[in-house]
């Protein structure tokens, strides 16, 4: 027993020094001296996640990982040593046969020796046990970075985030304060280049082959304007020739088109037996040109610039099924203008509406020869079933203000349509303001400007005047020669318009304020003079003006109504006889009636007649509140006629812009007007996107090179 017990102790002091592995029934755990605290401190987390049996796998791992790899001397001798007292120990056991314990726990002692051998002999598989192990740890590395990571993760998003609002708020504040400011122009400016340029490819895209997929190009461009006709029809034997026509409603002429295009195609080919129908195109169109169309404009075209160039001026495209070619027929039809009464200039052109929609549809299409030119229609009146169109250039209108015109104009519920003023009424923003909200004019060149600038335009089958929206109080000011005379000019009668405003609507008020309150204002002779035409007249100041204001209404509107040749001679000569008799028989003073002529003379200097007769308005009332309350109530009625403009609205534009809300970039095109090379961006408070007109630099002059002597 007690040398059994020996070989037992002996055992476990040669395990415990052994480098290796110890016994799998072991319970302690030694790990090399040599290892590092880095390693010692990655043993225990491990441990930390592990259950026992991993436990003991993982440090089996590690304690081969951190045996040193080059001390390959010890391990031959330690195996030498093992294999010795192996033997021994087996000779022993065979001279001991007297306990049957003994012979067990010799049994359990071999066991485990043969275990140990077949561990020492397995060491050359060690460096794959050593991948595993490593392996292990490099994932136990990952899952405590992931974890690391998750909670720094989720501290970040909520940084991020509150950074993302407070960024996102700081944004909103920098972009509705700086709307005009240099760096978001140069964005836009950008933006426009880009969407000019897909607009250029797409333009300049060649023809398809497919009659389909060019009737789709042509409607997608167009915006489908009604404007726009599409005419598909088969010719040739058995109807197989496939083609399709495009031509614009209003600049081609129609007859022409069924006559020389139609017929000879539809009916020629139709009665001839043709059996060679399986010809390519390319064949057949010489053949069409030479011998089926007697029309002298006749060339070919390749892409959609040309398509569109060549049907918005009138001309028919004729295209075949198979074919990326077609045809430009030339059978334009330009219908006659004519002269504007109401409207008319010294420089510009003469042409104005007619009552018919399509020709006034056409006109426009003249003056803007772009794809981008939409036309929507639609019908209005219960009874008259009068037809409609709104006309507005996409990406340059503001789809609010073209959402709130359709709303309107659906909202409308009535018998009938005789006249856009019909439309104007019903549409406005303010019922019982006297200022327009809606501008009108008879001239296309106006309305193309008009849109140019991003607004929209209405027009009534039936009338020549066209309604645009949104209407501004500086566009009332306005007319179409400003733009055609040069900058300097345009800007003296600018400055001249805005001063007749202030004469029409302030002079006989204040005339009445300072003769019947604050006559020490006036210098004393000019006094003395004026106390003694008045010195026989019986009626106040405020009577006077009132009598002459009224009696030059009458002669007025007796002029408009009356013969153009007679209108003019009764009002002006009606004028001089009543004023020359009304001042001999002493019921109004001569300066009264110098007044009131300057007033309605200045009057007509405005050039939209719906603001002069808002002027007109407006003056009575002031007349009124000067012979009650002096200078006083002229300067408080100012006050509530400024306060009211800055209130009202056009489709939801503010009505003063540019002066309220202040627009820098605008001025250039309010009071006076600068040169056409500096105007280079359109109105920011009208247009969505396309901001800039063009980039010109003012003209230089050249010098002359001469040679010196």
């Amino acid at each position: 027993m007690n040398s059994n017990e020996d070989k037992n102790k002996k055992r476990e002091k040669k395990r415990l020094k052994s480098p290796y592995k110890p016994h799998k029934t072991s319970q302690e755990i030694t790990i090399n001296e040599n290892s590092s605290e880095k390693e010692r401190n990655l043993h225990t987390k491990i441990i930390g996640k592990k259950s026992k049996n991993q436990i003991d796998n993982s440090l089996s791992h590690e304690e081969n990982d951190l045996t040193p790899l080059n001390d390959t001397t010890e391990d031959e001798s330690t195996k030498e040593m093992e294999q010795n007292e192996v033997k021994a120990e087996q000779e022993e056991l065979k001279d001991g046969s007297n306990a049957p314990t003994e012979d067990e726990s010799t049994k359990k002692g071999k066991n485990e020796d043969k275990a140990e051998q077949e561990e020492l002999k397995d060491g050359s598989n060690a460096p794959t046990e050593d991948e595993s192990t490593k392996k292990g740890k490099n994932e136990d590395k990952a899952e405590q970075e992931e974890l690391k990571d998750d909670s720094n993760a989720a501290t970040e998003d909520e940084s991020n985030k509150e950074k993302g609002q407070s960024e996102d708020k700081a944004e909103q504040d920098k972009e509705d304060t700086s709307q005009n400011s240099p760096d978001n122009t140069k964005g836009k400016a950008a933006n426009e280049s880009d969407r000019a340029n897909k607009e250029d490819k797409k333009e300049s895209e060649p023809i398809s082959a497919s009659i389909d997929a060019n009737i789709r190009h042509v409607k997608e461009t167009t915006g489908e304007s009604q404007d726009i006709v599409i005419r598909e029809f088969r010719f040739g034997a058995e109807q197989k020739l496939a083609a399709c026509l495009f031509y614009t409603e209003g600049l081609t002429d129609t007859n022409a088109l069924q006559q020389f295009v139609l017929e000879p195609l539809m009916v020629f080919l139709k009665e001839k037996d043709w059996t060679d129908y399986r010809i390519p195109p390319e064949v057949w169109f010489p053949f069409i040109e030479r011998s089926l169309l007697p029309i002298g404009g006749v060339s070919q075209i390749e892409n959609f610039e040309e398509l569109f160039t060549f049907m918005l001026s009138g001309e028919v495209i004729f295209l075949m099924q198979g074919s990326k070619k077609g045809y430009r027929v030339s059978l334009k039809s330009w219908k006659d203008r004519g002269v504007p009464e109401a409207e008319g200039v010294v420089r510009g052109p003469r042409e104005t509406f007619s009552e018919t929609m399509r020709t006034n549809t056409a006109l426009l299409r003249r003056k803007i020869n772009n794809p981008r030119l939409r036309l929507e229609g639609k019908t209005i009146g219960k009874i008259t079933k009068t037809q409609l169109s709104i006309m507005f250039i996409d990406g340059l209108v503001d789809d609010n203000v073209l959402n709130e015109v359709r709303k309107r104009l659906d909202r409308i519920d009535i018998d009938g349509i005789l006249e856009s003023g019909y439309i104007e009424e019903l549409i406005q923003d303010e019922v019982y303001s006297p200022f327009p909200t809606i501008h009108h004019t008879e001239k296309p060149d106006v309305v193309a400007a008009a849109l140019l600038e991003g607004r929209v335009a209405i027009i009534v089958d039936g009338t020549p005047i066209v309604l645009i929206v949104p209407a501004l109080f500086n566009q009332f000011f306005q007319a179409a020669e400003d733009y055609y005379e040069r900058s300097l000019i345009s800007s003296l009668i600018r400055i001249l318009r805005f001063i007749c405003l202030f004469i029409s609507l302030l002079a006989p008020a204040v005339y009445i304020a300072v003769t019947t309150f604050h006559q020490e204002m006036l210098p004393t002779p000019l006094l003395v003079n004026l106390m003694v035409q008045r010195e026989a007249v019986p009626f106040p100041a405020f009577v006077e003006a009132f009598m002459m204001e009224l009696m030059f209404e009458i002669l007025r509107e007796a002029g408009v109504r009356l013969p153009k040749a007679v209108g003019q001679t009764v009002s002006f000569v009606g004028a001089l006889v009543v004023g020359q008799a009304a001042v001999e028989a002493g019921i109004v003073s001569a300066g009264m009636v110098i007044v009131v002529a300057i007033t309605a003379i200045s009057s007509f200097v405005i050039p939209a007649y719906n603001m002069s007769i808002a002027l007109r308005i407006l003056r009575f009332i002031l007349m009124m509140i000067a012979a009650g309350f002096g200078l006083y109530g002229v300067m408080l009625g100012i006050i509530v006629i400024v306060l009211h403009l800055c209130s009202i609205r056009s489709f939801g534009i503010p009505y003063m812009t540019p002066y309220g809300p202040y627009i820098s970039s605008e001025f250039k095109d309010s009071v006076v007007r600068m040169p056409h090379w500096m105007m280079d961006k359109r109105p920011t408070s009208l247009v969505s996107e396309d901001v800039v007109r063009g980039n010109n630099s003012p003209p230089s002059k050249e010098k002359a090179k001469g040679k010196s002597k």
